[in-house]
């Protein structure tokens, strides 16, 4: 048999892990069983990593195949119809040797939207050739990232169904995965059989090169950010959905002699603004924190993990997640976990056997610890230009009913724009957290233990095992692989985006960090 990994570009992230890490699971569940396996994207990856990945299985022929065309739409100045041209002849000629149903694809985050023509082409070109391919989805264009909507409509979407069409393929060729059970259910509902829950692959650092971590300890020692200070950690990219403003006001709270550390910088032109304001702010008022402190990279920069094993305690104070992989990170390097209790991804991991000590649903503010009557005009500002990119279908649905048009006694932290959130943050730390003591009961005791040196860490169960290892990702990937399907009904494409619609607009007003990039 014959892979072939799919996906719009190999940066460093949360998917390349996934392709590694799963890589690996698959080619070691049946050696042998592989002939080849086909990197296909849109840009090549760092050849360090291409060559370590390879060295792994030196058994296995490992080719590399490389178009823009497989990129995202919005990077490229391809035109729609040279798009398509490039598309069939790259599947056609990637494809050619392979005997008709000989490989397998395993195409990755076709949800996000950010290729239609890749995926379509695809879809089309392995149907042909009766190749089984595996949808992989990470994340959803229609998860609090509506700028998506305007970008499909400018390369083609004609409407929501259109779209549907491609995301959720009703091909019997094809199978999807999901991260979560949540989606996995909403999914499941219409597409039956067709959909598979795939959790991602993670293990327990069992011990660490003290080489990595001296590495990781003398970095620290040299920033000339942290200068001594104790350190958390948020592992991520300067993200809008990572809510760090939030991370920087817990750090200020509970551990004020700390210093916050984010690891990567922004991914893509639309959360540039979000990071270069975040960036400004911090600077500028001289809190202790290093955002994006790994971005630049460099020969002398230690792994994530290695940081996290040398760090205090590890935050995740995120909106959104698909499967959340810092919690299991946190537990996997043995530090303790502060983080937001997330509802798609939470009852996964208790169901697995995590417990979370240190997890809290929201940090209330009161309303006056800022300017409310400005922070509610940003809020009707940004909501309006929101609601005007939404697709047409869905601007008078009625989710969506602002929450801000009364006074409120208190509010969520992250309910609050960037500029409410940064207003919040220039209060002195110990006057803001005696005004939010009695709204968050559990911060006094959290910051008694993290003044102590005494956090708890989340421990790594044995039950963990059944879901996560090797060998269970690669069984549940193939048992996905070979399950026979019944066609579904015409329509179960756009019944499962309408449901998945529906749960994303429930609760679509509460993050305005997520409606536009910009702040």
């Amino acid at each position: 048999m014959h892979l072939v990994v799919v996906h719009y570009h190999y940066r460093p992230g949360g998917v390349r892990r996934v392709v590694e890490l799963g890589l690996h699971a698959l080619l070691s569940h049946r050696p042998g069983a592989w002939h080849s396996v086909t990197l296909a994207g849109g840009e090549a990856p760092e050849t360090a990593w291409w060559e370590a990945l390879r060295a792994q299985h030196p058994e296995v022929h490992w080719q590399l195949a490389v178009d823009p065309a497989l990129g995202y739409t919005a990077e490229s100045r391809l035109t729609s119809v040279e798009r398509r041209r490039r598309l069939r002849r790259f599947w056609s000629e990637l494809f050619r040797p392979f005997p008709d149903g000989s490989a397998v694809v395993w195409l990755h985050n076709p949800g996000l939207g950010r290729n239609l023509f890749l995926v379509r082409e695809l879809l089309q070109a392995g149907a042909r050739r009766g190749f089984r391919i595996i949808a992989h989805h990470h994340d959803w264009w229609f998860e609090h990232r509506w700028q998506r909507w305007a970008e499909l409509r400018r390369h083609g979407a004609r409407s929501l169904a259109q779209v549907a069409g491609v995301v959720f393929a009703t091909h019997p060729a094809v199978r999807h995965a999901v991260i979560n059970r949540r989606d996995a259910s909403v999914l499941g509902r219409y597409l039956g059989r067709q959909v598979g829950w795939l959790p991602n692959l993670v293990q327990p650092v069992r011990s660490t090169p003290e080489t990595r971590v001296q590495t990781a300890r003398q970095w620290l020692r040299n920033h000339p950010l942290i200068r001594g200070r104790p350190v958390w950690i948020v592992p991520c990219r300067l993200l809008r959905r990572k809510n760090l403003a939030e991370a920087l006001l817990l750090t200020r709270w509970l551990l004020p002699e700390g210093c916050l550390l984010t690891t990567g910088g922004p991914s893509s032109e639309e959360e540039i603004p979000y990071a270069r304001a975040l960036t400004e702010a911090a600077r500028r008022h001289q809190w202790p924190v290093a955002l994006g402190a790994l971005a630049e990279g460099g020969p002398d920069s230690p792994d994530v993990l290695a940081l996290m094993r040398v760090s205090e305690a590890v935050l995740l104070t995120s909106i959104q997640e698909g499967f959340g992989l810092p919690y299991l990170e946190a537990a996997a390097v043995g530090r303790p976990l502060i983080a937001r209790r997330l509802p798609a991804v939470v009852p996964d991991l208790r169901s697995m056997g995590f417990t979370f000590p240190q997890m809290y649903d929201d940090v209330r503010i009161p309303a006056g610890c800022l300017d409310w009557a400005a922070e509610r005009r940003r809020l009707q500002r940004g909501f309006d230009r929101w609601r005007r990119g939404l697709p047409g279908a869905l601007r008078r649905h009625p989710a969506l009913q602002p929450w801000w048009e009364r006074e409120p006694g208190h509010v969520a932290f992250s309910s609050l724009t960037l500029e409410g959130q940064l207003e919040v943050l220039r209060l002195p730390a110990e006057e803001s957290r005696a005004a939010c003591a009695a709204l968050n009961p559990w911060l006094e005791e959290w910051r008694q233990r993290a003044g102590r040196g005494q956090l708890v860490v989340t421990p790594w169960p044995a039950t963990a095992q059944r879901w996560m290892s090797p060998a269970a990702y690669a069984r549940r990937f193939l048992r996905l692989l070979r399950r026979r399907l019944d066609p579904p009904p015409a329509d179960a494409a756009r019944k499962v985006q309408e449901a998945m619609l529906e749960k994303t607009l429930a609760v679509a007003l509460r993050h305005p960090l997520l409606w536009a990039p910009s702040p």
